[in-house]
């Protein structure tokens, strides 16, 4: 039985083989039939089996890093041509595989030339591109192009146990929140562009969950867009996701509450970014940035906010890029005691408040990110496809201050 290591290794002899060999050469036949079965032995353990490429260093095994294929080349020559996700089913043919294996080539001689053909060529048993992917694309319909939808449920589904598993005392599960953080970062690079597919709120009681995962595609983006390297971009978004742990251990009468909080519940309230600092200390020490990112989250740069420090000093450059992050998202989403802002006040806010309560050049790059990834953002409920429609303008308070609540609670 071959296993997904093993899969890899004949999937790169492969792509070699066939772009030394023509159709019907006996080297090249022998290559597809090794590859097909592979297939076969993947698809005899898991119904989906299903690969991540993620640039230079990673490839994940449906949620599983493979530790034996860490630097593995062809995991970033297959990121950079827009392969990221790669999904098989039963329905899978051969003829499929080797349609598809030429299409790689392909697209690896054109690197870089977006071409209307290298749309043309996906086939019906083989998914690939971003999170959840499912390509529909008819063979014998030639005018056909690919429709790219994915889905963040399985993400939402683990971020909701992991606060549950956090509620109960338990260890924090960072490998879960890595994996997380690695969705996340494929369903942003899906067609060689940028997107921001932040989730839409059903309910209020899912708040924390869907605004942890949007304030870490959001640092993520912000963290590429001003020209971090990977390292730093993911151990940024790990920070956003847990910015907000110690609200898993605030009653939810708190933190839906629609009118103004009372003194004590404020007090609760502000609890949390030093309860989540402690939650992240104690099970997890080599997450000392999420740590201190979730202590520091809601301090602004002029001092205010909160906690407050015993000695002035400042924050760190990834709390400042949570904290712009935090703000946005939180404003643009309905909650209990307001409606949602329209993102053109919001950026406007955050504009003006640059220098004061945010840092001035990482509010001043957000807002230029968000205006020009504008037509990249596509906002979607967990299970559904993305959509690229923004919410509706709403009648919303002149001011934060008129909210009854901080920009970014």
């Amino acid at each position: 039985m071959a296993g997904p290591a093993q899969f890899l290794h004949g999937l790169a002899q492969a792509l070699s083989t066939l772009a030394l060999y023509p159709e019907g050469h006996r080297s090249r036949e022998k290559a597809l039939d090794g590859l097909y079965g592979n297939v076969q032995d993947l698809l005899a353990e898991d119904a989906r089996p299903t690969f991540s490429f993620l640039g230079s260093d990673e490839v994940i095994y449906n949620d599983l890093p493979l530790r034996e294929m860490r630097g593995w080349d062809w995991s970033r020559r297959l990121a950079e041509i827009g392969i990221q996700r790669l999904q098989f089913d039963r329905t899978v043919q051969r003829f499929e595989l080797e349609e598809f294996l030429d299409m790689v080539l392909a697209r690896l001689a054109f690197a870089g030339i977006d071409t209307s053909e290298a749309r043309q060529m996906l086939p019906t048993g083989i998914r690939y591109g971003v999170v959840g992917v499912d390509g529909e694309v008819g063979l014998a319909d030639s005018t056909a192009t690919a429709t790219i939808r994915f889905t963040l449920e399985d993400e939402a589904e683990t971020i909701r146990w992991i606060h549950g598993e956090m509620m109960e005392g338990r260890t924090l599960p960072l490998l879960e929140a890595e994996a997380v953080v690695r969705g996340l970062s494929v369903a942003m690079h899906g067609d060689r562009q940028i997107m921001l597919p932040l989730l839409r709120l059903k309910e209020f009681d899912q708040y924390t969950t869907t605004h942890s995962m949007n304030v870490a595609v959001l640092v993520m983006a912000l963290a590429e867009w001003v020209g971090m390297g990977a390292g730093d971009v993911r151990a940024f978004g790990v920070a956003g996701l847990l910015h907000d742990l110690g609200k898993v251990k605030i009653p939810k009468e708190i933190l839906n509450k629609s009118g103004r909080l009372t003194p004590e519940e404020r007090q609760v309230m502000n609890s949390h970014p030093a309860e989540g600092a402690r939650m992240i200390l104690v099970s997890e020490p080599e997450l000392d940035l999420a740590a201190v990112v979730a202590y520091e989250h809601h301090i602004m740069i002029n001092g205010g906010g909160y906690p407050r420090f015993t000695y002035e000093r400042g924050c760190h450059e990834a709390s400042r890029f949570v904290h712009v992050c935090d703000v946005y998202d939180a404003l643009r989403t309905n909650r209990p005691y307001r409606d949602a802002w329209p993102s053109d006040k919001i950026l406007a806010y955050v504009e003006e408040r640059s220098g004061v309560e945010f840092d001035g050049q990482i509010g001043h790059a957000f807002t230029r990110m968000i205006t020009e990834w504008e037509s990249g953002l596509a906002e979607m409920t967990a299970e559904a496809e993305a959509l690229p429609d923004a919410p509706p303008e709403a009648v919303v308070p002149a001011t934060p201050a008129e909210a009854e609540v901080p920009p970014a609670a």
